[in-house]
């Protein structure tokens, strides 16, 4: 695997290592990295020679920004193109969360969308000081993927379900509190983890202990002084009534969280907070299927194109949401998103 691959695939020791390697997109996901790592982790499952895999990223700014999504919005690309990028992006999703070996994601930089879905399931997870989490897809028009159905409801109290609907960023200390990361170390310091990791495990439980005896705790986060205010109003059984105890509760940091939330696509936020719901009591498999389904959904809809031309290709900030208003989405439009795919375009899993 040469060093320009978008992902370089080594054995290192006893470690399976894969960097990715598009610093210049910050490193988002396309369909080749997604096979590119789906090869080497199928190669790796049964190799006697690996005792864990190790994931991280070229570049000082981005572990994972997201997913490649420009292509799935062309006028040019097919419906079909769609289908095959979440499936198999979600078949990876899935071998990753049930990945037996241990799965180490080095979560410096920026880690959103589609990068913590090849993040947030493995076994471990280690932030450093430049860590920047988020799940901002309601803001162009889609909704949390990559198994937040799953990941983002088992977070304590409503913190999910707030960091779904509005897309905050979290840093280092919060990513860890919330259990998003299982581990920290000082970014300077992850060259030595991987370098120990690399040289000193011989079997699978040395991963664990070697990171272990290598990270620590970061300083106090910011999140736990509203989870208050977040699992009062983000509990409400709709957008509009979250909306309503944000502007009962009157302070600044609800009054910021209302203006943010009239930002995001209307229907994304209907959709999402019915996600959050419905992933609550569902097994991990399933949260994939349906996703697939709301993925197709989103995109053969107007506000998915639209918010990446506002966003991300025009960058005027202005998308043009339709519709436009909460009370213009009705509960069966919300509920047509989760009509399960016929059987022949449902996901199938790699094992």
């Amino acid at each position: 695997m040469t060093d320009t691959a978008p992902v370089i695939v080594k054995v290192e020791g006893r470690i399976g290592r894969l960097t990715l390697n598009r610093p210049k997109a910050l490193n988002a996901l396309d369909l080749s990295m997604i096979r590119l790592m789906t090869s080497a982790l199928l190669d790796w499952k049964d190799d006697h020679n690996i005792v864990g895999v190790v994931v991280d990223a070229a570049g000082e700014k981005a572990f994972c920004a997201g997913g490649d999504i420009r292509a799935l919005v062309d006028p040019a690309s097919e419906t079909s193109y769609a289908h095959q990028f979440y499936a198999e992006e979600y078949r990876l999703n899935t071998l990753i969360k049930e990945y037996s070996k241990p799965y180490v994601a080095m979560i410096d930089g920026i880690v959103m969308g589609g990068g913590v879905g090849i993040s947030v399931h493995g076994m471990r997870r280690l932030c450093g000081d430049k860590t920047l989490f988020a799940m901002p897809e309601t803001g162009i028009g889609f909704y949390p993927d990559v198994g937040g159905s799953f990941f983002l409801p088992r977070l304590e109290g409503e913190l999910g379900t707030w960091l779904a609907l509005t897309g905050a960023r979290l840093k280092a200390a919060d990513v860890f509190t919330l259990g998003i990361a299982t581990d920290y170390a000082p970014s300077d310091q992850h060259p030595q983890i991987l370098a120990r990791l690399i040289e000193d495990a011989q079997e699978e439980g040395d991963v664990a202990e070697i990171i272990d005896s290598l990270t620590g705790l970061p300083g106090p986060g910011t999140v736990v002084e509203h989870k208050e205010q977040i699992d009062k109003a983000f509990a409400a059984s709709t957008v509009e009534e979250i909306l309503d105890r944000l502007d009962t509760d009157g302070s600044d940091w609800a009054q910021k969280q209302i203006s943010i939330l009239h930002g995001k696509s209307p229907t994304a936020l209907k959709v999402t907070r019915k996600q959050m719901r419905e992933g609550q009591n569902m097994k991990f498999r399933p949260c994939m299927d349906m996703e697939l389904g709301l993925s197709l959904k989103f995109v053969a809809g107007h506000d998915f194109a639209e918010g990446v031309r506002a966003l991300l290709v025009d960058r005027d900030n202005h998308p043009d949401w339709q519709p436009d208003s909460l009370s213009a989405i009705h509960e069966d439009d919300v509920s047509a998103y989760f009509v399960p795919l016929p059987e022949n375009e449902r996901l199938t899993f790699l094992t």
